[in-house]
């Protein structure tokens, strides 16, 4: 699978969203990172529901890649819109059935996604590879932007992939957290599908928001 990019916009200009939005759309990034937080979950919060609702009247080419910091995500489904074409990762120590929440994901013609935070151990993957369609792998603590990269991140990395390559399931593996300039190419090479760029890359303001990406992109193909 070829590389591919979901800019974070909660490193955006917020003063600037739609712009910022629709430089990224025709920059050529296949999806945009939104990052739901309910500041319980984790002690933050970013993108409110209608923000990330109405990312979706902006985008042209690029589709929604949304991350639910919040316990029992399900409740902000409705206020989202989430419908075909979203990607929308929960994270399992947050809701009371995991199962369940991914089913309803699915049956809303999302793409449902487990994010695993540092601490989470990789095996509990095992469990859930019938229903998703992709693993999130936090290589940063869940909550702020701007985190050095987390211990052992890179093996798990590769732990994710090799679990997701003896499924013989076609699963994408998900990487947020530290997609610098420096670290995207070892990330792609221990088995990362798409990449989240923050503040270590596309919103480092080292280039324009165009060339940031195309950057990117030429690193991670």
């Amino acid at each position: 699978m070829k590389g591919m990019l979901s800019p974070s916009l909660m490193c955006a200009d917020l003063l600037n969203l739609e712009s910022e939005i629709k430089a990224l759309d025709k920059a050529g990034a296949e999806y945009i990172h939104l990052d739901f937080m309910d500041g319980s979950f984790v002690p933050n919060i970013t993108l409110d529901t209608t923000i990330i609702r109405l990312v979706k009247t902006v985008l042209k080419n690029m589709k929604r890649d949304i991350h639910i910091m919040a316990y029992n995500p399900e409740k902000y489904f409705d206020a989202m819109e989430i419908s075909a074409g979203d990607i929308v990762s929960v994270h399992i120590e947050s809701c009371e059935n995991v199962l369940d929440v991914l089913s309803e994901i699915k049956n809303r013609g999302a793409s449902p996604f487990i994010a695993l935070s540092p601490d989470t151990d990789s095996g509990v993957l095992n469990d859930y590879l019938d229903i998703i369609e992709g693993v999130l792998v936090m290589t940063v603590y869940p909550g702020f932007a701007g985190q050095p990269l987390a211990k052992g991140s890179m093996e798990k990395i590769a732990s994710v992939r090799k679990i997701i390559d003896n499924s013989e399931k076609d699963i994408i593996l998900e990487v947020d957290g530290h997609v610098s300039w420096d670290l995207c190419g070892q990330m792609r090479k221990n088995g990362a599908d798409l990449l989240v760029a923050g503040s270590s890359s596309v919103f480092s303001g080292e280039y324009p928001l165009g060339e940031a990406v195309s950057r990117m992109k030429s690193l991670i193909s």
